[in-house]
């Protein structure tokens, strides 16, 4: 039994080991299910989080940075010419690729030709097509400088997009000005639209330049406004000697003092050629020092060639579009020329370019330099010696014959371009943005649209010292427009000094006007047009101690005045300079020849020295004399110091007399002339101090022009002048009311009834009805007067018509053919004016019940009378 029992035991046993195993191993195979929903769950909610963040991140996607053929464009608006080719367009370019392979045939090692590349549509244009010969409405434009100019500064340079090809692209000169900006073929095709159009002879050229040339690189380049022009020193014509001439006077002048001027103008010369000598060293360095270009001789540029003949060009030039500078065709950088066109015809360079373009002939006639593509040209082509036709074999002439008979058949097509036009107000704008940088050789230009600076600047040119452009020199500013009529003003910053130039029309007549400070009592030199002030000033000159004026077409024949000035006695502020002048020491005068006084008589030169109370007197020299005589006036006063009348003495005139026997002056002259200098005296200290308040107001009035630099604008400038604007729209308005108001006059079929009745009463019953019929009667009676007027006329047509044929009656016997082809003609024109007579008195008399029936009705609905009428109806 036990045994038994404990095998009962071990069987429950075991079935509880494998029952738990079961249970074990299904959790076991359970829990991965549970673990993997729970984990998808989860990755779902991640991905939705995911989601829900990534959709509030936003990314915008950088654009390419585009080149000039990549901008964008509006096609739909450019004509039909611009988007497709005409039948002869097609043709020409079938003759261009032919012309292409031949060329590329016979000259395999030249680069392909630039000839028929896309425009904006991406159509392929003929380049001598593309060319549109164009005469702007600005005298401006006329010559070739301002054109050049003109495109330099209203373009901006973008440089191809391989330096070794010719672009693929070249748009038209309409869109290249409303982009504003191209590359140097853009701007040559647009330069020589103009040139032709003014009249030039100007070709496009496509060719090799130089690496500063191609990128526009002047900091190599002296700027033109900073090269002073050489004077040129015309030599007098010497007069051949006469054989009995008067022997000329002897010279009296010094030999030291002409040694002492040679060696100055010598040690200048010297100076000049040291200086010379340095830029050239200083240029040879540059070149030196700079890198060479590894692509020279290969950078592909284009520019315009303007040939001597048509409009007085008296020599053959190239103009680089980019700069507007003008070179002469052995300039070195010009390397090479692969093919030239105008608007008629394209030409092929045949020449070899080893030395650049200096030794190339530009005989556009001659077919053994320049290879020209069509016939169709006003350049005469080279004839042929008679040994040379003889030696030419008869296939080639008959198969030249037939090329030469199908190019002549064959013209360049018109223009696809548009005609160009630039507005006023892109004409004066000009730069791109209103503003243009250009950097030179140690200077900067920068250049600005008018009215774009409050302070009307439109250039400014700033010099400096070394390369590097860090130390300035001078600063050199122009301006337009100004109230003040500034023009220039020249800056040197290492002095100080300031200049500024003035157009005719300043309030004060100044002209130049050079100071360190506008405070007064400084170092200062004014110049004036001596035509505008009636003084004659024409400069003075300031320091803190002495003025100096110059004057030049008065009538007391005074040319120079300095006066020197003393410390003053009360110590005041520089600006209490009107109420407390400066104290005058001296006073020196000097005078033009007058020839109706005698040189003994005519003052040359007058000194008042106030302090020590003298007079100086110093006459003009005789033609045969070498001293002039002179005098000084001892100046006491009229009375002493116990009130006793001073008396003229020998002792207080000091006289030399040239020739003292002709003349012998008496005291009593020398006293009168004693009393009229001290009214001269005091005339002159009160000229001087005329001239210091001048210049105090002069400075006043300059610190207030530069405070307000007010611009002027022209009454024509309807954009700018707000007063005009202003004045234009009011007059407008009032010129709209005065119109609306004799519309309503002319259609108020009741005013002129209204105008009898007093303003601003309310109408009543009985006046209602009163206008009414008024109204209607004033009608009817017009309607009836203009059938009687109508009758009147047709009466008296009849009339002259039945005398005109009684007339021809009496007279038939004795009228000629020409009188009787006369009263034919009367009669039909008679007939015809009465039947018209006729037919307008019929319609009017049928149309007449109709339109006083319609005035019936429109007074019945008028607003003013509408409400009456009912309420008494």
């Amino acid at each position: 039994m036990e045994v038994l029992k404990e095998k009962v035991e071990e069987e429950e046993a075991a079935e509880r080991e494998e029952a738990a195993e079961q249970a074990e191993r299904g959790e076991k195979t359970m829990r991965p299910m549970e673990v993997r929903r729970e984990e998808i769950t989860m990755s779902q909610e991640v991905l939705r989080d995911l989601e829900k963040k990534l959709s509030e991140i936003e990314v915008s996607i950088p654009e390419k940075a585009s080149t000039f053929t990549e901008d964008p464009v509006d096609i739909s608006k450019l004509p039909l010419s611009y988007q497709s080719n005409t039948p002869k367009e097609e043709h020409l370019l079938q003759v261009a690729d032919n012309f292409s392979r031949q060329y590329s045939h016979l000259c395999p090692d030249r680069v392909p030709l630039f000839l028929h590349p896309l425009n904006e549509c991406k159509v392929p244009k003929f380049v001598s097509t593309t060319i549109r010969p164009t005469l702007m409405p600005y005298p401006e434009l006329y010559s070739w400088d301002t054109c050049a100019q003109f495109v330099s500064d209203f373009l901006s340079m973008v440089p191809l997009p391989d330096p070794l090809k010719p672009p693929a692209y070249l748009y038209s000169s309409t869109t290249v000005l409303k982009l504003q900006k191209g590359n140097c073929f853009d701007f040559s095709t647009l330069l020589c639209s103009m040139l032709v159009g003014a009249g030039y002879d100007a070709y496009c050229v496509s060719g090799y330049g130089s690496q500063d040339l191609c990128h526009m690189d002047l900091t190599r380049e002296l700027c033109p406004l900073t090269v002073k022009p050489k004077e040129t020193v015309q030599e007098e014509e010497k007069v051949p000697p006469k054989k009995y001439a008067v022997k000329p006077p002897r010279d009296l002048s010094s030999r030291f003092e002409q040694e002492q001027e040679m060696k100055r103008q010598e040690a200048i010369k010297a100076e000049e050629e040291e200086k010379r000598l340095k830029q050239e060293e200083e240029r040879l360095m540059e070149e030196e020092n700079a890198k060479t270009d590894p692509l020279h001789g290969l950078r592909v540029h284009s520019w315009v060639l303007v040939l001597a003949g048509k409009r007085e060009v008296p020599e053959s030039f190239f103009i680089d579009p980019f700069t507007a500078r003008s070179y002469s065709m052995d300039d070195d950088h010009f390397l090479g020329i692969e093919s030239l066109w105008n608007h008629k015809n394209y030409w092929v360079n045949m020449q070899d370019c080893w030395n650049c373009c200096k030794d190339l002939v530009f005989d556009l006639g001659d077919p053994v330099r320049w290879e020209h593509m069509l016939l169709d040209t006003d350049k005469p082509l080279l004839s042929l010696t008679e040994g040379d036709d003889s030696e030419t074999n008869d296939d080639d002439d008959v198969e030249n014959l037939g090329r030469e008979d199908e190019d002549k058949s064959f013209d360049m097509p018109r223009s696809w371009v548009e005609q160009i036009e630039i507005s006023p107000e892109v004409f004066e704008t000009r730069c791109p943005n209103g503003k243009k940088v250009i950097q030179y050789k140690r200077a900067k230009l920068e250049k600005w649209a008018l009215y774009v600076n409050n302070n009307g600047l439109v250039c400014r040119l700033t010099a400096y010292e070394d390369l590097e452009c860090t130390k300035t020199l001078e600063v050199k500013e122009w301006f337009q427009n100004r109230e003040d009529v500034l023009e220039l003003r020249h800056v040197n910053k290492i002095t100080g000094l300031i200049t500024d130039y003035f157009k005719p029309g300043h309030p004060q007549a100044l002209r130049v006007h050079s100071y360190t400070s506008m405070q007064p009592e400084m170092d200062r030199v004014m110049e004036f047009y001596e035509t505008a002030r009636v003084d004659g000033l024409i400069k003075r000159e300031e320091t803190p101690k002495t003025m100096t004026e110059y004057y030049r077409g008065r009538p007391d024949f005074l040319s120079y005045r300095h006066v020197s000035f003393g410390p003053r006695v009360k110590k005041t502020a520089l600006n209490s300079a009107e109420s407390n002048p400066r104290p005058m020491v001296k006073i020196t005068e000097r005078f033009f020849r007058n020839p109706e006084k005698p040189a003994d008589e005519d003052v040359a030169e007058r000194v008042f020295m106030l302090l020590d109370e003298r007079i100086q007197l110093r006459y003009h020299c005789r033609e045969d004399h070498i001293t002039a005589s002179k005098r000084e006036f001892l100046r006491h006063t009229e009375v002493d110091s116990k009130g006793n009348k001073v008396i003229m003495t020998p002792d207080m005139c000091i006289s030399f007399e040239v020739e003292p026997m002709e003349h012998t002056k008496k005291l009593l002259y020398h006293y009168e002339a004693m009393m009229k200098l001290k009214d001269e005296e005091k005339l002159s200290r009160h000229q001087a101090w005329e001239s210091e308040l001048e210049v105090l107001e002069i400075l006043k009035l300059r610190e207030e022009e530069e405070e307000a630099h007010a611009l002027t604008i022209s009454i024509y400038d309807t954009k700018r002048n707000e007063k005009s604007k202003e004045y234009r729209e009011a007059m407008e308005r009032v010129m709209h009311e005065e119109h609306l108001q004799q519309m309503e006059a002319q259609l108020d079929y009741l005013a002129p009834f209204l105008a009898q009745l007093p303003p601003g009463e309310k109408l009543i019953r009985w006046q209602a009805v009163r206008l009414k019929d008024e109204c209607l009667s004033d009608f009817k009676q017009r309607l009836i007067d203009k059938a009687n007027l109508i009758q009147a006329r047709f009466e008296k047509e009849t009339q002259e018509l039945q005398k005109k044929q009684q007339w021809y009656q009496e007279n038939q016997v004795t009228l000629t053919p020409e009188d009787e082809d006369l009263y034919l003609s009367y009669c039909s024109q008679a007939m015809f004016r009465i039947r018209i007579l006729e037919q307008r008195l019929n319609r009017h008399k049928e149309l007449a019940p109709l339109k006083y029936l319609a005035l019936e009705e429109k007074l019945y609905k008028d607003p003013r009378l509408v409400e009456i009428l009912k309420v008494f109806d």
